[in-house]
């Protein structure tokens, strides 16, 4: 496998991890009710998500021109890409538990410091790591049958469904539809990527995060249980994990439709 293809999967793999751990952050922040201390020390792991997203558009780009260079189709290798992020979501499911209680006690500790340096470079010893190992755990599977699902609108779910399906092919599909399109519209196609995942977010912003953000406001002034904050974080989680199955499906079309806007 391509060292530049390895690179790309990594990325795309920890992307969708961060993103999958972030949903969790509500669960945190409504029961210590530490919602800015929670969302100030999680802006670490945007900011490490945000980083490897700078690298991933470059390593599309030079995955598909080598790819028409060499007159061969780069299809494969974008199915195997969108897996990752598949992948990546369901690592996620597996550390949420874990990544909640060190999170919790991560958060109590910046309550007291003050410094997310020092809480970064705690984290970086060996006795703390240690300490993260021992502390593992695994989702319990009984938690997935006593939560009020009902509770949780679901047109905004299937909502996430398809921004996440979006986000996931935005810009694999409009590199790919380079494949497509003359030579001189190449460059053009390809910054369709930006528009593309413009739109996801203007739809996620309007659509899906006003709802969630009242089931998390209406639990942390207790106008609502607990559990429905877990609802919501567990069928969001699952709408997330459909959505980048579902990008298997679009990711083919979406380009050749991107593709006739330049042929």
């Amino acid at each position: 496998m391509d060292i530049q293809l390895i690179g790309l999967v990594i990325l795309t793999l920890i992307i969708h991890l961060i993103d999958t751990l972030a949903y969790s952050v509500r669960l945190n922040s409504v029961k210590s009710g530490k919602f800015a201390l929670s969302i100030s020390l999680f802006n670490i792991f945007v900011l490490l998500s945000r980083t490897a997203n700078m690298f991933q558009a470059p390593l599309i780009g030079g995955l598909i021109g080598a790819s028409i260079a060499a007159g061969q189709d780069s299809l494969p290798d974008i199915r195997l890409v969108i897996f990752s992020s598949t992948a990546g979501t369901l690592l996620g499911i597996v550390c949420i538990p874990t990544f909640l209680r060190i999170f919790s006690k991560a958060v109590d500790k910046l309550e007291i410091t003050g410094s997310v340096p020092s809480i970064v470079a705690e984290s970086l010893k060996i006795n703390t790591i240690k300490r993260i190992v021992k502390s593992t755990t695994s989702p319990r599977r009984r938690m997935l049958f006593s939560i009020r699902y009902k509770q949780i609108p679901k047109r905004f779910l299937l909502l996430n469904t398809i921004i996440t399906a979006i986000y996931t092919i935005g810009v694999l599909s409009a590199y790919y539809a380079a494949s497509f399109v003359p030579e001189e519209h190449r460059l053009a196609a390809s910054a369709s990527s930006g528009m593309i995942n413009g739109v996801a977010t203007v739809l996620l912003t309007l659509l899906v995060d006003p709802q969630s953000a009242i089931i998390t406001d209406q639990a942390l002034r207790q106008k609502r249980p607990y559990g429905d904050v877990k609802a919501l974080v567990i069928l969001l989680i699952g709408t997330k994990l459909l959505g980048t199955l579902i990008a298997q499906i679009f990711v083919l079309p979406a380009a050749k439709i991107i593709a006739g806007f330049y042929s």
